[in-house]
């Protein structure tokens, strides 16, 4: 097998990097709600059933803090807060297109598990 070339390294650290933010549980899932516009955080824990209150705190925390979503602060009274993608979030939309498509034609059972028969 031929060694990997310098840019597969680079595509490779590249790749790493999306996955630490879009593999930890919930953050994909949060991300593509927010695709369909800005949410309250009541709206996003109903948008994302099983979540509990103090993981969807964190998930939009660290969301923020990579820079694909923004937390905006409405003017009340009453004072609302609205969660939404940022220009880098909404970029990132049709890739998540893509992987749902491909989840949808690719994985088979719950949660992708393959059919054991």
């Amino acid at each position: 097998m031929p060694s990997p070339s310098h840019d597969a390294v680079v595509c490779d650290a590249a790749i790493t990097s999306a996955f630490a933010v879009l593999g930890k549980r919930w953050n994909g899932m949060l991300l593509r709600v927010l695709g369909f516009g800005t949410g309250s955080f009541a709206e996003l824990r109903r948008a994302v059933p099983g979540i509990s209150d103090t993981m969807l705190a964190d998930r939009l925390a660290e969301l923020a803090a990579t820079g694909l979503v923004d937390r905006v602060v409405e003017p009340g009274p009453p004072v609302a807060v609205r969660y939404a993608l940022t220009d880098a979030g909404e970029r990132l939309m049709p890739v998540l297109d893509d992987l749902g498509r491909w989840a949808a034609e690719s994985l088979v059972g719950d949660r992708g598990a393959a059919d054991p028969s």
